[in-house]
C-alpha cells in the first residue's frame, strides 16, 4: 500500500507540471503541436522495438523512428499547405506499400536469415502503426477544423483526454476498494472487473461537464446524448487499449515499458488507453460534423 501511495504522489506530482504545460501546447497547436507528437512518437516506437529485443528481434530502428517522427509532421503540413494536402491525398495510397518495400530491401540488406528478418520488418511495420500513426491522430483533431491558438480545438482534443484520465483513476480507486474479480486475470491481474464498472462511470460523467460548461463557451455544439455516447465509447475502448499494452508488456516479462515518466513508467504506459481512443474520437467528431 505505501509503496502505491508513493507511486500514486509521483503521478500527482508529474500531472501538476505536465497537464498545464500540454494545455498550452495544444492551444498553441501549429508546429509546436507536432513535434511534441513526433516525439511521442518516436520514444513509443523507440519501447515498442525495446519490448521486441527482449525476444532477440531487432527491428529497422533508423527506418521506423524516422517513418514515426514524419507522421504527424506531414498530416500538419498537409493541414496549412494546399500543395502538400494534394500531393498526400494524390500519393497516399502509395505510401504503405513504399514503407513495405523499403523494409523488405533493408531486411534484405541487413539481415540473415538467422537473425529473424521476418520479424524484423512486423516488428518495425507494427511499431511504426501502432506508436507513430495512432497518436498523430491528435494533429487530425485538433486542426481538423481549428486554426493555432484555438480553445474549441483544444476543447476536442481534452474531451477524450479527459475521459481517459477519469476513467483510469475511477477503476484504480474502484478497484482498490470494491476488489472481487479479475477482469484479464491472465493480461493484467490487478485489474478487477468492479474497477472497470467504476471507470466506465466515471468517464461517463465528464460529458455533461463538456457538452453543458466546456464545448458551448468555445463555439462547439455537442448534446450531452451524444457527448455521453462518446464518454461510454472512449472508456470501453480505452480499456480495451489499456490491457493491448499490458498484453505486450506481458509477452516481454517487464512491468513497464520503460522508466522514462516518473509514477508513469514508459510512454506506452501512459499512453496505452490513448492508442486506440484518440482515433475512435477522430471518427466520432467526424460523424459528428465537427471535423
Amino acid at each position: 500500500m505505501a509503496a502505491m501511495d508513493s507511486n500514486l504522489a509521483r503521478r500527482v506530482a508529474f500531472a501538476a507540471v505536465a497537464i498545464p504545460l500540454a494545455i498550452l501546447i495544444v492551444w498553441a497547436g501549429g508546429w509546436p503541436l507536432a513535434l511534441l507528437v513526433a516525439t511521442i512518437a518516436v520514444l513509443g516506437t523507440a519501447e515498442v522495438f525495446d519490448l521486441a529485443r527482449r525476444h532477440e528481434i531487432e527491428a529497422l530502428r533508423p527506418l521506423g523512428l524516422t517513418t514515426a517522427a514524419s507522421l504527424p509532421l506531414v498530416w500538419y503540413l498537409s493541414r496549412v499547405d494546399v500543395g502538400a494536402a494534394d500531393f498526400l491525398a494524390s500519393w497516399s495510397a502509395y505510401l504503405m506499400p513504399a514503407l513495405l518495400l523499403t523494409a523488405l530491401t533493408l531486411a534484405l540488406a541487413l539481415r540473415p536469415a538467422t537473425a529473424r528478418p521476418l520479424g524484423a520488418i512486423a516488428v518495425t511495420l507494427f511499431g511504426v502503426g501502432y506508436a507513430g500513426l495512432l497518436p498523430a491522430f491528435l494533429v487530425l483533431i485538433r486542426h481538423g477544423a481549428w486554426p493555432v491558438r484555438s480553445w474549441g480545438g483544444t476543447a476536442l482534443v481534452f474531451f477524450p483526454l479527459v475521459v481517459v484520465w477519469v476513467c483510469d483513476t475511477a477503476a484504480m480507486f474502484g478497484g482498490r476498494w470494491v476488489g472481487g474479480a479479475k477482469l484479464a486475470p491472465s493480461i493484467s491481474p490487478g485489474k478487477t472487473r468492479s474497477g472497470g464498472i467504476a471507470g466506465l462511470i466515471g468517464g461517463v460523467l465528464v460529458a455533461p461537464l463538456f457538452a453543458l460548461v466546456v464545448f458551448p463557451r468555445v463555439g462547439i455544439e455537442l448534446s450531452v446524448t451524444t457527448a455521453g455516447m462518446m464518454a461510454l465509447g472512449f472508456s470501453v475502448i480505452g480499456q480495451v487499449g489499456d490491457l493491448a499494452e499490458s498484453l505486450l508488456k506481458r509477452e516481454a516479462g517487464v512491468k513497464d515499458s520503460s522508466a522514462l515518466i516518473p509514477g508513469h513508467g514508459g510512454v506506452l504506459d501512459r499512453l496505452d488507453s490513448l492508442y486506440f481512443v484518440i482515433p475512435v474520437a477522430a471518427v466520432c467528431y467526424r460523424l459528428a460534423g465537427l471535423l
